[in-house]
Protein backbone atom coordinates (compact mmCIF):
# COMPACT_ATOMS: atom_id res chain seq x y z
CA UNK A 1 0.00 0.00 0.00
CA UNK A 2 1.32 3.08 -0.98
CA UNK A 3 1.24 6.16 0.97
CA UNK A 4 -1.75 8.83 0.24
CA UNK A 5 -1.00 12.11 -1.49
CA UNK A 6 -1.92 15.24 -0.81
CA UNK A 7 -5.34 15.22 -3.36
CA UNK A 8 -6.11 11.84 -1.36
CA UNK A 9 -6.24 13.25 1.85
CA UNK A 10 -7.87 16.50 0.52
CA UNK A 11 -10.58 14.73 -1.36
CA UNK A 12 -10.87 12.10 1.45
CA UNK A 13 -11.85 14.77 3.85
CA UNK A 14 -13.89 16.86 1.17
CA UNK A 15 -16.06 13.76 1.06
CA UNK A 16 -16.46 13.41 5.17
CA UNK A 17 -17.68 16.56 5.23
CA UNK A 18 -20.41 16.77 2.64
CA UNK A 19 -21.73 13.21 4.12
CA UNK A 20 -21.83 15.28 7.49
CA UNK A 21 -23.47 18.11 6.05
CA UNK A 22 -25.50 15.73 3.90
CA UNK A 23 -26.80 13.68 7.03
CA UNK A 24 -27.71 16.59 8.80
CA UNK A 25 -30.33 17.91 5.95
CA UNK A 26 -31.28 14.50 5.29
CA UNK A 27 -34.30 14.89 7.38
CA UNK A 28 -35.85 17.77 5.16
CA UNK A 29 -34.14 16.36 1.63
CA UNK A 30 -34.36 12.75 1.29
CA UNK A 31 -32.14 12.65 -1.35
CA UNK A 32 -29.13 13.82 0.83
CA UNK A 33 -29.13 10.27 1.98
CA UNK A 34 -27.77 8.85 -1.99
CA UNK A 35 -25.41 11.85 -1.53
CA UNK A 36 -23.91 10.81 1.79
CA UNK A 37 -23.61 7.71 0.88
CA UNK A 38 -21.65 8.27 -2.63
CA UNK A 39 -19.24 10.80 -0.77
CA UNK A 40 -18.43 8.45 2.02
CA UNK A 41 -17.18 5.88 -0.91
CA UNK A 42 -14.74 8.49 -1.71
CA UNK A 43 -11.91 7.95 0.90
CA UNK A 44 -12.45 4.38 -0.03
CA UNK A 45 -11.33 5.42 -3.35
CA UNK A 46 -8.69 6.85 -2.57
CA UNK A 47 -7.47 4.17 -0.51
CA UNK A 48 -7.83 1.77 -3.47
CA UNK A 49 -5.91 4.38 -5.78
CA UNK A 50 -3.08 4.21 -3.33
CA UNK A 51 -2.82 0.40 -4.03
CA UNK A 52 0.53 -0.69 -5.29
CA UNK A 53 -0.95 -3.59 -7.30
CA UNK A 54 -2.66 -1.92 -9.93
CA UNK A 55 -1.95 -2.36 -13.77
CA UNK A 56 -0.28 0.53 -15.81
CA UNK A 57 -3.48 2.11 -17.15
CA UNK A 58 -4.74 1.72 -13.25
CA UNK A 59 -1.72 3.86 -12.42
CA UNK A 60 -2.65 6.72 -14.73
CA UNK A 61 -6.28 6.25 -13.47
CA UNK A 62 -4.65 6.88 -10.36
CA UNK A 63 -3.22 10.42 -11.24
CA UNK A 64 -6.26 11.60 -12.85
CA UNK A 65 -9.61 10.42 -11.03
CA UNK A 66 -9.83 13.76 -8.85
CA UNK A 67 -10.56 15.60 -12.45
CA UNK A 68 -12.94 12.82 -13.27
CA UNK A 69 -15.00 12.94 -10.37
CA UNK A 70 -15.42 16.50 -10.63
CA UNK A 71 -18.73 15.89 -12.79
CA UNK A 72 -20.05 14.07 -10.22
CA UNK A 73 -18.89 16.52 -7.48
CA UNK A 74 -20.37 19.12 -9.21
CA UNK A 75 -23.98 17.32 -9.57
CA UNK A 76 -24.48 16.33 -6.13
CA UNK A 77 -24.44 20.25 -4.62
CA UNK A 78 -27.78 20.60 -6.45
CA UNK A 79 -29.43 17.48 -4.81
CA UNK A 80 -27.57 18.71 -1.51
CA UNK A 81 -29.04 22.31 -2.22
CA UNK A 82 -32.62 20.61 -2.37
CA UNK A 83 -32.54 21.63 -6.52
CA UNK A 84 -33.72 25.33 -4.48
CA UNK A 85 -34.86 24.26 -1.33
CA UNK A 86 -31.45 26.35 0.72
CA UNK A 87 -31.33 29.77 1.73
CA UNK A 88 -29.71 31.61 -0.99
CA UNK A 89 -27.36 34.84 -0.31
CA UNK A 90 -28.11 36.58 -3.27
CA UNK A 91 -28.78 39.91 -2.39
CA UNK A 92 -25.98 39.73 -0.05
CA UNK A 93 -23.69 39.64 -2.76
CA UNK A 94 -25.68 42.25 -5.12
CA UNK A 95 -25.28 44.42 -2.46
CA UNK A 96 -21.31 43.99 -2.66
CA UNK A 97 -21.76 43.85 -6.92
CA UNK A 98 -23.88 47.24 -6.01
CA UNK A 99 -20.97 48.53 -3.98
CA UNK A 100 -18.40 47.68 -6.31
CA UNK A 101 -19.55 48.51 -9.55
CA UNK A 102 -23.05 50.88 -9.17
CA UNK A 103 -25.14 47.98 -11.02
CA UNK A 104 -25.77 44.65 -11.34
CA UNK A 105 -23.05 43.87 -14.18
CA UNK A 106 -24.81 40.98 -15.51
CA UNK A 107 -28.12 42.67 -15.86
CA UNK A 108 -26.59 45.65 -17.04
CA UNK A 109 -23.61 45.07 -19.28
CA UNK A 110 -25.29 44.23 -22.13
CA UNK A 111 -28.54 46.47 -22.11
CA UNK A 112 -25.50 49.21 -22.13
CA UNK A 113 -23.62 47.93 -24.73
CA UNK A 114 -25.84 45.60 -27.21
CA UNK A 115 -24.09 43.32 -29.55
CA UNK A 116 -24.94 40.20 -31.49
CA UNK A 117 -21.23 39.77 -32.12
CA UNK A 118 -19.95 39.94 -28.63
CA UNK A 119 -23.05 38.05 -27.34
CA UNK A 120 -21.74 35.06 -29.84
CA UNK A 121 -18.04 35.47 -28.71
CA UNK A 122 -18.60 35.90 -25.14
CA UNK A 123 -21.08 32.77 -24.81
CA UNK A 124 -18.22 30.74 -26.89
CA UNK A 125 -16.09 31.05 -24.49
CA UNK A 126 -17.78 30.03 -21.31
CA UNK A 127 -17.31 26.54 -23.24
CA UNK A 128 -13.66 27.24 -23.07
CA UNK A 129 -13.28 26.28 -18.98
CA UNK A 130 -14.38 22.72 -19.98
CA UNK A 131 -11.03 22.28 -22.30
CA UNK A 132 -8.84 24.69 -20.20
CA UNK A 133 -9.20 21.96 -17.00
CA UNK A 134 -8.16 18.63 -18.32
CA UNK A 135 -5.63 19.99 -20.93
CA UNK A 136 -2.35 20.82 -19.14
CA UNK A 137 -3.11 17.60 -17.22
CA UNK A 138 -3.55 15.61 -20.66
CA UNK A 139 -0.05 17.53 -21.83
CA UNK A 140 1.44 16.19 -18.50
CA UNK A 141 -0.09 12.51 -18.21
CA UNK A 142 1.29 12.59 -22.15
CA UNK A 143 5.05 13.80 -21.51
CA UNK A 144 4.55 11.12 -18.74
CA UNK A 145 5.98 14.25 -16.28
CA UNK A 146 4.00 12.64 -13.14
CA UNK A 147 5.43 15.32 -10.64
CA UNK A 148 4.11 17.97 -12.78
CA UNK A 149 0.58 16.04 -13.13
CA UNK A 150 0.44 15.47 -9.42
CA UNK A 151 1.03 18.95 -8.42
CA UNK A 152 -1.27 20.18 -11.78
CA UNK A 153 -4.26 18.63 -10.30
CA UNK A 154 -3.70 19.19 -6.48
CA UNK A 155 -4.01 22.69 -7.52
CA UNK A 156 -7.06 22.08 -9.33
CA UNK A 157 -8.83 19.85 -7.04
CA UNK A 158 -8.10 22.56 -4.55
CA UNK A 159 -9.49 25.42 -5.44
CA UNK A 160 -12.44 23.52 -6.44
CA UNK A 161 -13.23 22.06 -3.11
CA UNK A 162 -12.41 25.55 -1.79
CA UNK A 163 -14.94 26.60 -4.07
CA UNK A 164 -17.71 24.02 -3.56
CA UNK A 165 -17.61 23.91 -0.03
CA UNK A 166 -18.72 27.80 -0.28
CA UNK A 167 -20.99 26.64 -2.16
CA UNK A 168 -22.33 24.14 0.56
CA UNK A 169 -22.56 26.76 2.99
CA UNK A 170 -23.16 30.45 1.40
CA UNK A 171 -25.02 29.14 -1.52
CA UNK A 172 -25.73 31.99 -3.67
CA UNK A 173 -27.95 31.06 -6.97
CA UNK A 174 -26.89 33.53 -9.61
CA UNK A 175 -27.90 35.77 -12.52
CA UNK A 176 -29.62 32.48 -14.55
CA UNK A 177 -32.04 32.05 -11.52
CA UNK A 178 -32.61 35.90 -10.02
CA UNK A 179 -32.82 38.11 -13.18
CA UNK A 180 -35.30 38.06 -16.54
CA UNK A 181 -33.31 36.41 -19.34
CA UNK A 182 -32.06 39.22 -21.71
CA UNK A 183 -33.78 40.43 -24.90
CA UNK A 184 -33.91 37.04 -27.66
CA UNK A 185 -32.28 39.04 -30.24
CA UNK A 186 -29.05 39.13 -27.55
CA UNK A 187 -29.41 35.35 -27.14
CA UNK A 188 -30.65 33.98 -31.11
CA UNK A 189 -27.41 32.29 -31.56
CA UNK A 190 -25.37 29.04 -31.79
CA UNK A 191 -23.51 29.79 -28.36
CA UNK A 192 -26.22 31.42 -26.41
CA UNK A 193 -28.64 28.84 -26.85
CA UNK A 194 -25.89 26.00 -25.97
CA UNK A 195 -25.00 27.88 -22.85
CA UNK A 196 -28.94 28.31 -21.75
CA UNK A 197 -29.67 24.19 -22.70
CA UNK A 198 -26.19 23.33 -20.85
CA UNK A 199 -27.23 25.53 -17.98
CA UNK A 200 -31.16 24.63 -17.77
CA UNK A 201 -29.77 20.50 -17.78
CA UNK A 202 -26.66 21.04 -15.72
CA UNK A 203 -26.56 23.87 -13.40
CA UNK A 204 -26.29 22.83 -9.39
CA UNK A 205 -28.35 25.80 -7.75
CA UNK A 206 -26.60 27.98 -5.17
CA UNK A 207 -22.82 27.53 -7.24
CA UNK A 208 -22.79 31.04 -8.73
CA UNK A 209 -20.66 32.52 -6.52
CA UNK A 210 -17.55 32.30 -6.16
CA UNK A 211 -17.50 31.27 -10.10
CA UNK A 212 -15.55 28.17 -10.19
CA UNK A 213 -14.83 28.67 -13.35
CA UNK A 214 -11.86 30.90 -11.79
CA UNK A 215 -10.49 27.74 -11.42
CA UNK A 216 -9.58 27.65 -14.78
CA UNK A 217 -7.89 30.54 -14.68
CA UNK A 218 -5.94 28.92 -11.65
CA UNK A 219 -5.05 25.81 -13.43
CA UNK A 220 -3.65 27.44 -16.40
CA UNK A 221 -0.99 29.59 -14.36
CA UNK A 222 -0.17 26.46 -12.81
CA UNK A 223 0.69 24.96 -15.31
CA UNK A 224 2.88 27.22 -16.88
CA UNK A 225 4.36 27.54 -13.79
CA UNK A 226 4.75 23.79 -13.16
CA UNK A 227 6.57 23.71 -16.67
CA UNK A 228 8.92 26.43 -15.99
CA UNK A 229 9.82 25.10 -12.34
CA UNK A 230 10.48 28.76 -11.43
CA UNK A 231 8.87 32.45 -11.81
CA UNK A 232 12.60 33.65 -13.53
CA UNK A 233 11.48 35.56 -16.37
CA UNK A 234 13.94 33.56 -18.63
CA UNK A 235 12.66 30.01 -17.40
CA UNK A 236 9.31 31.33 -17.86
CA UNK A 237 10.26 32.45 -21.36
CA UNK A 238 11.91 29.04 -22.44
CA UNK A 239 8.62 27.53 -20.68
CA UNK A 240 6.62 29.13 -23.22
CA UNK A 241 8.27 28.26 -26.35
CA UNK A 242 5.62 26.03 -28.77
CA UNK A 243 3.44 26.01 -25.47
CA UNK A 244 0.14 25.03 -27.18
CA UNK A 245 -3.13 26.47 -25.65
CA UNK A 246 -7.03 25.78 -25.99
CA UNK A 247 -8.77 28.33 -26.77
CA UNK A 248 -12.61 29.52 -27.92
CA UNK A 249 -11.49 29.72 -31.56
CA UNK A 250 -9.25 26.90 -31.46
CA UNK A 251 -5.41 25.38 -30.27
CA UNK A 252 -2.74 28.14 -30.61
CA UNK A 253 0.66 28.43 -29.93
CA UNK A 254 3.46 30.60 -28.36
CA UNK A 255 6.16 29.89 -31.32
CA UNK A 256 9.47 29.49 -30.07
CA UNK A 257 10.81 31.66 -32.70
CA UNK A 258 9.53 35.14 -31.56
CA UNK A 259 7.13 34.61 -28.87
CA UNK A 260 4.40 35.73 -31.03
CA UNK A 261 0.69 33.94 -30.16
CA UNK A 262 -1.11 32.58 -33.23
CA UNK A 263 -4.32 33.71 -32.29
CA UNK A 264 -5.91 34.99 -35.08
CA UNK A 265 -9.10 37.90 -34.42
CA UNK A 266 -12.46 37.98 -36.18
CA UNK A 267 -12.63 40.80 -39.16
CA UNK A 268 -15.54 42.06 -40.91
CA UNK A 269 -17.36 45.13 -42.11
CA UNK A 270 -19.08 47.41 -39.71
CA UNK A 271 -22.71 48.52 -40.65
CA UNK A 272 -26.08 49.53 -39.15
CA UNK A 273 -29.04 47.56 -38.14
CA UNK A 274 -31.96 49.19 -36.47
CA UNK A 275 -30.08 51.59 -35.47
CA UNK A 276 -27.31 49.81 -33.83
CA UNK A 277 -23.67 49.11 -35.05
CA UNK A 278 -22.93 45.22 -36.27
CA UNK A 279 -20.16 43.24 -38.20
CA UNK A 280 -21.18 41.35 -41.19
CA UNK A 281 -19.39 39.87 -43.49
CA UNK A 282 -17.26 38.59 -40.42
CA UNK A 283 -14.72 35.73 -40.46
CA UNK A 284 -12.15 34.61 -38.05
CA UNK A 285 -8.10 34.96 -39.57
CA UNK A 286 -6.12 32.85 -38.19
CA UNK A 287 -2.92 33.98 -36.88
CA UNK A 288 -0.37 31.46 -37.74
CA UNK A 289 -1.58 32.08 -41.13
CA UNK A 290 0.05 36.15 -41.40
CA UNK A 291 2.77 36.09 -39.00
CA UNK A 292 6.05 36.22 -40.52
CA UNK A 293 7.86 33.37 -41.95
CA UNK A 294 10.86 32.01 -40.01
CA UNK A 295 13.47 33.43 -42.46
CA UNK A 296 11.69 36.78 -41.86
CA UNK A 297 12.36 37.11 -38.44
CA UNK A 298 15.61 36.04 -37.82
CA UNK A 299 16.47 39.13 -40.61
CA UNK A 300 14.43 41.24 -38.29
CA UNK A 301 15.29 39.68 -35.04
CA UNK A 302 19.22 38.90 -35.28
CA UNK A 303 21.07 36.55 -32.69
CA UNK A 304 22.91 38.58 -30.40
Amino acid sequence: MSRLRPVDWLLAGYGLVVAATALVRLPGNPQAGWIAAAHLLIPVLALLCASDRVARTGRLLREVYPLVLLVGLYGALDVLAGAGAVTAHDATVQGWEQALFGVQVSRAWWQARPSAFWSWLLHASYFAYYVIVPAPAVWFAWKRRTDDLRWYVFAVMATFVACYLWFIFFPVAGPYYEFPRPAAWFTDNGPARLVYATLARGSSYGAAFPSSHVAATVAAAAAALARAGSTDTEKLVAAMQNLPVDTPFGAITYRAIDHQSTMGAYVGRTAVRDGKGIMVDWRYADGKDYLPPDDVVRRLRPAD
